[in-house]
């Protein structure tokens, strides 16, 4: 039997392989249309590959994708990020786990896993051909043909494992809207958000645990924050756009955001800037820095509340204190745009779940096609969890494409 995976990604190999490896006898062909292999592994997690996340529960992992996470708290029970695991180390890579629940190899090189990948698909006969772009597939009785452009006459295959990753356009999805599958439009998901003019721009390269929310909305994150010279990142905004992604696609990426600088430390309350201000009345408000905030952040809100340079505590007036507390806990900024966050571009967006057996992968009304990783309407937050999502999808569908 001949299978064909479309894509040189992660889902695609690892579809490839457990599809091989499930059944020798398979003749498994890798097409990728460009000449790089793997290449968002490559660059994932700055060159070192977050692999996966330590997260314990089955229900807590599949909390952290916006899209997909009914299908994958089902698919989890099958592979999950402890099979993933113990898949590399029986080949002798190692991962350890970060503080933050990220997951790397030890080796802290993205080319370790790459070789592992590699190296599997060479020991399991896997054929690969590169700059081999898939223009269309034609359903037949007994398998499929395979069309391209780069090539005389179609392939054929009896079955098809599609693993191209995320598309960022609609029209990119044009060639499997002719097998009748429903695509939901593709909108960027990861990003940070551009805040033109911002009163914050000047305090760049400063990281503090906050909250984000999106005004006029349920979307919250709580996180790291880092400020930058075009508005705000950090793990924090990047997750909440993973969320929002859909409705901040809809606002055209112009909303309203407000900042809670005391995320972890709810308890706070005005009544505790009164007191230091009680405590600390010769001092000067601008050399006594509450709640452990940046000191330029602090700065700031004492310049935007007009709190002169050598003004004291006992000098500070309740409008005064008021605003100031109003910054720390209610700080607002008017978002307009985005920039997609480095190497982590993620799309939502894809085949519909709909059209989609969720126990096999296999498309509800074309027997014999697969679907695996980003191609599908599934996307995950930062922290390992899109490749998780590859590895557990790329398993199924290869596994469910040997054995059917």
């Amino acid at each position: 039997m001949i299978i064909a995976v479309i894509g040189g990604g992660a889902a695609g190999f690892f579809s490839a392989i457990t599809c091989a490896d499930s059944n020798p006898k398979n003749k498994v062909i890798i097409f990728e249309k460009t000449d790089k292999l793997l290449a968002k592994v490559k660059v994932s997690g700055g060159g070192r590959c977050n692999v996966t996340n330590a997260c314990k529960s089955i229900a807590d992992f599949a909390g952290n994708y916006p899209r997909g996470k009914e299908l994958l708290q089902e698919a989890f029970k099958t592979f999950n990020n402890k099979n993933t695991i113990e898949w590399f180390e029986k080949r002798n890579v190692k991962l350890k786990t970060e503080p933050d629940g990220r997951m790397f190899p030890v080796s802290d090189n993205s080319q370790t896993i790459i070789n592992c990948l590699m190296g599997e698909a060479v020991k399991h006969n896997i054929e690969i051909r590169t700059k081999f772009p898939v223009d269309s597939i034609e359903k037949k009785e007994n398998g499929f043909y395979i069309i391209s452009a780069n090539q005389p006459a179609p392939l054929f295959a009896d079955k098809v494992i599609v693993a191209t990753g995320g598309y960022p356009q609609a029209h990119h999805y044009n060639w499997l809207q002719k097998l009748n599958l429903q695509i939901i439009p593709p909108v960027p998901s990861l990003f940070t958000f551009n805040i033109p003019g911002s009163p914050l721009k000047d305090l760049m390269g400063v990281s503090h645990p906050a909250a984000v929310n999106i005004l006029q909305t349920n979307y919250s994150y709580k996180g790291p924050l880092l400020i930058t010279h075009w508005g705000i990142s950090g793990p924090a905004v990047l997750k909440l756009s993973a969320f929002a992604a859909r409705d901040l696609a809809d606002k055209k990426y112009t909303f309203d955001v407000q900042i809670n600088w005391l995320a972890d430390q709810p308890e706070i309350s005005e009544g505790d800037l009164k007191n230091i201000r009680e405590q600390n009345g010769k001092k000067l408000v601008r050399n006594v820095i509450p709640f452990s905030l940046p000191k330029r952040l602090w700065e700031l809100f004492c310049n935007q509340a007009e709190v002169r340079e050598f003004e004291n505590w006992a000098e500070l007036g309740n409008k005064k204190l008021q605003l100031l507390f109003s910054y720390i806990k209610k700080y607002k900024l008017s978002a307009s745009g985005k920039t997609t966050f480095k190497e982590e571009f993620v799309t939502s967006g894809g085949i519909s779940l709909a059209d989609i057996n969720e126990k096999t992968l296999e498309a509800k009304r074309i027997k014999g096609l697969y679907f695996a990783g980003e191609a599908l309407d599934i996307d995950g937050i930062t922290g390992g969890f899109n490749f998780q999502a590859a590895w557990t999808t790329g398993y199924i569908a290869g596994k469910n494409c040997a054995e059917a």
